[in-house]
Parts: structure tokens; sequence; C-alpha cells
């Protein structure tokens, strides 16, 4: 994990703004004082969630999306190290890790690739470095029965996530077998044929190697649902989809019952909890919409997954503070703030 950047409590504080009288996350949240001796420090913690940043978009560039979702991470710190610690959120079960930072793997690519064949086929192929590194780290948490909380940058992450998590949930004896379920509130399936590593496929590539079982959608735009993939949807019994449109402009059922048909649909083992942002209504993001689920129906999802299912990890990604068209929104990370202490209060219910 050669591009993986432990913190220290100085960086925590760093980012943490100190107020008499009262006590914000940033002064109770855990961190690792020594990287060397980090799986010793997984032996003998107590805390049970760990927070990751994967600030890149380089799965997004490969899918030909807006660049800009590796923005949101420091944001989301800004916000999230600055709520307030209380009875309802005490902060001392979670543990700040660091991010990944491969700024370096972009930067080779925009000064030396050539030509956008040439440098989408630099993307992909650097997606597969990612894939391998976010997968070691995740196989090393959850085999010591931690659950990771991902912040991204893409949505082609899903794919180490689901990999990482099954390998080491299996070998913590958690599941039987190396293969976890998956809900997904998104607007898009994001199972795009396989034709090299992006942010539109993660969930096609997991299936295809074994680790993930069955796949559930909530949200699913019609406008952007590939007459393809949507086949396999349909004769696929592994897979389901719940469509934006369903819910929300024919009303077939509600959103929460939306969220309890994907629990019910999966409940046989444990399961990724995915959230891409690109699903909520005008928040900044590479899939921008004006037409979407509110930020308090992405709450009661993380809520109601956590509390009603069994999550392996949870995944919050696609969404920014700047783009690489100039737009910017400063409230995404606050936002992701609002998700992650929903998905840590809603585990405890």
């Amino acid at each position: 994990m050669k591009h993986f950047r432990f913190y220290n409590k100085q960086d925590i504080l760093s980012l943490t703004r100190l107020r008499k009288y009262e006590t914000k996350m940033g002064e109770r949240l855990l961190c690792v004082h020594d990287p060397i001796q980090f799986e010793t420090f997984l032996k003998t913690t107590k805390a049970t969630y760990f927070l990751i940043g994967i600030p890149e978009d380089i799965g997004v560039r490969a899918n030909s999306g807006i660049a800009g979702a590796d923005t949101a991470w420091i944001s989301f710190l800004q916000s999230f190290l600055n709520i307030q610690s209380n009875d309802f959120l005490g902060g001392e079960d979670i543990v700040l890790l660091g991010h990944f930072d491969f700024g370096d793997m972009l930067y080779l690519i925009d000064n030396n690739a050539h030509g956008e064949e040439e440098k989408m086929g630099a993307y992909r192929h650097a997606v597969h470095t990612i894939d391998d590194e976010v997968e070691t780290l995740i196989k090393i948490l959850t085999e010591a029965k931690k659950v990771p909380i991902v912040i991204g940058g893409g949505h082609n992450n899903a794919y180490p996530l689901i990999k990482g998590a099954a390998k080491g949930w299996h070998k913590a004896g958690a599941i039987p077998l190396a293969q976890l379920n998956c809900i997904n509130l998104d607007a898009h399936t994001d199972y795009r044929p396989l034709e090299g590593r992006h942010s539109g496929n993660a969930f096609r590539y997991a299936e295809e190697d074994g680790y993930l079982q069955k796949y559930c959608v909530i949200g699913l735009h019609e406008n952007y649902l590939p007459q393809n993939v949507w086949i396999d949807f349909v004769n696929n019994p592994f897979l389901d989809c719940i469509t934006y449109e369903d819910i929300f402009i024919h009303e077939k059922r509600t959103f929460l019952q939306a969220v309890s048909h994907a629990i019910e649909f999966t409940e046989d083992t444990l399961i990724g909890v995915e959230l891409d942002l690109d699903s909520v209504q005008n928040v900044l993001s590479s899939a921008l919409t004006p037409s979407g689920i509110l930020p308090v129906h992405a709450r009661r999802y993380i809520t109601h997954i956590a509390a009603g299912s069994r999550p392996a990890y949870l995944h919050i990604c696609e969404g920014a503070t700047r783009l690489s068209t100039g737009k910017t929104d400063e409230t995404t990370g606050k936002l992701i703030s609002y998700l992650v202490s929903d998905f840590v209060k809603g585990m405890k219910l």
C-alpha cells in the first residue's frame, strides 16, 4: 500500500476547530500512532469503524466522466471533525485511518500519455493499481472484524471493496463463502460491460470474479439504463432494481418500502452498503442531476440499512466540491458527514 498515508493526532487536530466548553469529534476520534504497528493496533483496539479516504477521479476519467471526485474527502473531514461529540455520537469507536494518494499516477498519465485514446487506456490500467491497494487494506481491516467506512473517489472502488471485504470477512469466519451481497442507492447500475476497469463497471467485475452474489439497486433512473444492462437484470435472479420512476413518479411503492425490499433480497449474508451521491438531487458529482432523491432520503437509506441488515462496509462515492468544469459546492462534505454519522448511529440501533 505504497500510496496510503496514515494520519496522526496532529493531522486530525489541524482540521479541528477547538472551542471552550465543547468537545468536537476530532478530539475523540482514534488514530494509529505508529503505522509500523498497524496490525498490532488492529488486534488491540476496541474500535469498530475505520474511516478511509480514496480521493481520486482516475476511475471517473476512465469512464469518460467529469473529473472532480477527488475533492470531497477534505471537505468531509473539515465538516465531520467539527461536529459535536455527545451522547448521540461520541467518536471513541471510530478510527480515522488516513487516505490513499494516487496523485503520482495521475500526473504521469496527464504528462506522458498523448491523445484521448492513449490517456483512456492509461487511466483504465491505473485503476487496476488502485484496485490492488484498496483491496489489500480492506481485507486486513475486515479480517480483524472492523467495518470500513470509505469516502471516494469514483464508484470504481466498489470492486476492490467487495473483493477485499469478501475475502476478509470470510477469513474472519463471518461468512461461509468469500462472497457479499450489495445494496446500491444510485441513479446508475455501474454494471457496464467488461471493457477495462472504470467507474461504470465495478459490480460487473465483482460478479464476474465471484465476489458479488446478490446485487440490488435503488433509485435507478430509467433514462440512463442501457437496454443490454436492463436485460441482464431482468434475466438474472441475483440482480434486482427498483427505479426512481417506480418510487417517485408511478408511486408503486414508497422509498422506505424499496429499502425494505432491498434488505430482504440481500439478507442471507453480509452486504456492502453503497451510496452514489449522483443519486441525490443537485449534489455536485460527475453526473449531477436536477431530478433525484433528497438528502433526507439518503439519510433514511443509510439509517435503515445500518439498522436492518449486516453491513460489511459503507462506501459513499462520486461526490465533489469542485468539478473540472469549474462548478463548486462546499456543502457536499457536510452531507457526507451527516451520512457517516447516521451510519454509525444506525448500527447501534
